[in-house]
C-alpha cells in the first residue's frame, strides 16, 4: 500500500528548542523552516511483508524500507528521512542519514523533498549551515509548485542574509502563493497593503487579504481585520464583528486582541459594558507583561462586588491559551511577530493614506462566554 504523502499536514521544530537536534542558533538564523509532512505509515505499511506469500521469517519492516529507499522508492526515502530526522519506535535520530534520504528524493525532483532538504540546509542538521543553498533549495521547490516554498524564499529575500536580500522579490513570492491560498502569504501581503509597503496603500486589499487569513484562524489575522471592522477601513464599520474576531485572538493567547477587547469592554461606548469579562482580559495581559494592564483590572475591581472579583480571578487563573494548528504552525516557524519583519525590512510609504470616506455602521452583537 502507498504511503499517504500529506502534505497540508506538518509538523514543526522551533530551532530555538529543538530538542535532541543540534541546530544552530545564529544571529543568522531567523526561521526553523523545518515544516516536514508527518508521514503516518498504516498497519498495512508499504514496507511490511506479504505474510501470505512466503512461509519464511518476516523480513524486518524497517529493513525492508531500507531497501526500497535504496532501490529508488520515493516514499520509503520521504518516510526514512522523517524517521531518522524525529525517531521512531527504537530508533534514535540520525540527521546525517535524514539529510542523505531527503537529498535521494530530492533528486527525484519531488518538490517536497527538495523543500525539506532547503529546511535542513538552513538550519545546519545533517549538514554545515548553508542560506544559499537553501534558497537554492527553496526556489526551485517554489518553482515545481510548493508554496510553502515560496513563502520560505520569501522570508529569506525579505530579512538581511548573506546572500541577497530583495525586498520586491519577496512581496512578488506573498503575492503568488496568497493567490494559491496560502495564509501566511496573504497575511503578509495583506499587512503590506494596509500600511503602503512596496505596494500602493489598498484597505480593501488590506481587508480581503488578512480576513482570508483570518479566516484560517491566524491570530494576528484576526486581531488585525477586527481593527479594519473598527475603523471602517475597507469594510463598513462593525464592532460587532470586530469583538468577534478579537474574541476569537484572545482565546488563541493574542495579547493585543486581550487588551484590545479589554478596553472596548471597559469603555462600553461601541459595545454592551461587559466589567466581569474586561477585568478578566486585563488581569491575563497583566500576566503577559501588557503595559498598563494591571492598573486598569484594578480600576475595574473598585466597581465589582468582591465575589465578582473572585470568580473573574478564578477564571483567569483557569484561562489556557488554544492556539489554532496554523497559528502554532507560524509562530514556531517565523516567529510570534510576523509583521514585524514588513516594518523593519521593507521601505517605508511616502505617500500620503488614501483620505477614508465615512462608512455607514452597523452593529452586530456576540456572545463572549
Amino acid at each position: 500500500m502507498p504511503i499517504l504523502r500529506m502534505m497540508s499536514f506538518v509538523v514543526v521544530i522551533s530551532m530555538l528548542a529543538l530538542g535532541e537536534a543540534q541546530a544552530k542558533n545564529s544571529d543568522e538564523s531567523f526561521f526553523s523552516f523545518l515544516n516536514f509532512a508527518k508521514d503516518k505509515r498504516s498497519a498495512e505499511n508499504v514496507s511490511a511483508p506479504d505474510a501470505s506469500a512466503t512461509k519464511e521469517p518476516a523480513e524486518d519492516p524497517h529493513q525492508k524500507m531500507i531497501k526500497d529507499a535504496e532501490s529508488g522508492n520515493l516514499d520509503a526515502q520521504l518516510s526514512l528521512g522523517y524517521i531518522y530526522l524525529y525517531g521512531e519506535g527504537d530508533i534514535k535520530p540520525d540527521y546525517s542519514k535524514a539529510f542523505r534520504y531527503y537529498e535521494m528524493a530530492a533528486a527525484q525532483n519531488d518538490n517536497v523533498a527538495i523543500n525539506n532538504l532547503g529546511s535542513l540546509y538552513y538550519s545546519g542538521i545533517g549538514t554545515p549551515a548553508d542560506v544559499g543553498k537553501a534558497m537554492e533549495m527553496f526556489d526551485k521547490a517554489a518553482k515545481l509548485g510548493n508554496v510553502e516554498a515560496a513563502v520560505n524564499l520569501a522570508f529569506l529575500y525579505m530579512t538581511e542574509n548573506p546572500v541577497q536580500q530583495d525586498s520586491k522579490r519577496a512581496i512578488e513570492l506573498f503575492q503568488t502563493a496568497a493567490e494559491k491560498g496560502n495564509p501566511t502569504a496573504q497575511f503578509m501581503l495583506g499587512y503590506a497593503y494596509l500600511n503602503g509597503y512596496l505596494v500602493k496603500k489598498d484597505y480593501n486589499q488590506a481587508f480581503e487579504l488578512l480576513q482570508k487569513s483570518a479566516l484560517s484562524k491566524y491570530d494576528e489575522a484576526e486581531y488585525q481585520t477586527a481593527l479594519l471592522y473598527m475603523e471602517g477601513k475597507g469594510v463598513p464599520q462593525n464592532y460587532g464583528k470586530a469583538v468577534n474576531l478579537l474574541n476569537a485572538a484572545r482565546l488563541q493567547g493574542n495579547l493585543d486582541a486581550m487588551m484590545t477587547l479589554g478596553t472596548i469592554l471597559a469603555e462600553g461606548h461601541k459595545y454592551p459594558r461587559n466589567v466581569y469579562l474586561a477585568h478578566i482580559l486585563f488581569n491575563l495581559a497583566s500576566v503577559r507583561g501588557a503595559e498598563h494592564a494591571a492598573e486598569f483590572r484594578d480600576r475595574l475591581a473598585q466597581e465589582m462586588e468582591i465575589d465578582m472579583v473572585l470568580r473573574a480571578q478564578a477564571e483567569a487563573d483557569a484561562f489556557r491559551p488554544q492556539p489554532s494548528e496554523l497559528t502554532n504552525y507560524i509562530h514556531q516557524t517565523f516567529g510570534e511577530n510576523i509583521k514585524a519583519y514588513i516594518d523593519r525590512y521593507l521601505p517605508k510609504p511616502v505617500e500620503k493614506a488614501p483620505k477614508e470616506t465615512s462608512k455607514p455602521q452597523t452593529e452586530e452583537h456576540s456572545t463572549l462566554l
